[in-house]
């Protein structure tokens, strides 16, 4: 795995569902440069049983974001079709209908490869594929990503362990606060 912080948070084009159902060919990070700070968290799979924890956390707390103009974006390695499906399943079901920020389609494992947060054995070919063996679905990664797309937080858990989203607010009102009143954030 690559530490990310400090440099340019890694670009990429892929299929998205945002809005909670409509699917865009060719999403984006770079639509936010300039406009807004971004969470892009990645997980490890649609349909399993601690995601949709997860999932459900970020949107209770997605106004909290959005008032520190902070857009969250989501990312496993599922397709864009499962992502559908698995936003109109009622929570109760282990789905995630609700959910309102977007839904990145890694699919081709290549933007879970640039984050360094892929699991799996895998080998880069010569046309810019992976060949793999083993689960090839990406760790709890998050990168918080600043409006000049530069990452200042980076965090990477195994499958099984949640992120708090408590503590990344605070991360997140950390930064700011450095921003706005250049002083260092102190510990709670």
């Amino acid at each position: 795995m690559s530490i990310l912080v400090g440099r340019k948070a890694p670009s990429f084009r892929a299929k998205a569902v945002v809005g909670g159902g409509d699917v865009v060919d060719s999403f984006s990070m770079d639509q936010y440069i300039d406009q807004k700070h971004v969470i892009l968290f990645f997980y490890p799979k649609d349909f399993s049983s601690v995601c949709p924890i997860e999932m459900h956390a970020f949107q209770k707390r997605l106004v909290e974001f959005e008032q520190r103009n902070v857009a969250v974006v989501a990312c496993s390695t599922d397709t864009e079709d499962a992502h559908k499906v698995w936003l109109t399943m009622e929570a109760s079901a282990g789905g995630i209908k609700g959910v309102t920020y977007p839904l990145v389609s890694d699919s081709s494992k290549v933007i879970s490869k640039m984050y360094g947060v892929l699991a799996g054995d895998y080998q880069v070919e010569t046309d810019g594929g992976l060949s793999a063996s083993g689960p090839m679905i990406a760790y709890r990664g998050l990168f918080f990503i600043d409006m000049k797309g530069i990452v200042q937080f980076q965090l990477v858990n195994n499958f099984l362990l949640v992120r708090s989203v408590s503590e990344i607010l605070r991360m997140v009102d950390a930064h700011l606060s450095f921003l706005e009143n250049g002083e260092i954030c102190r510990p709670e």
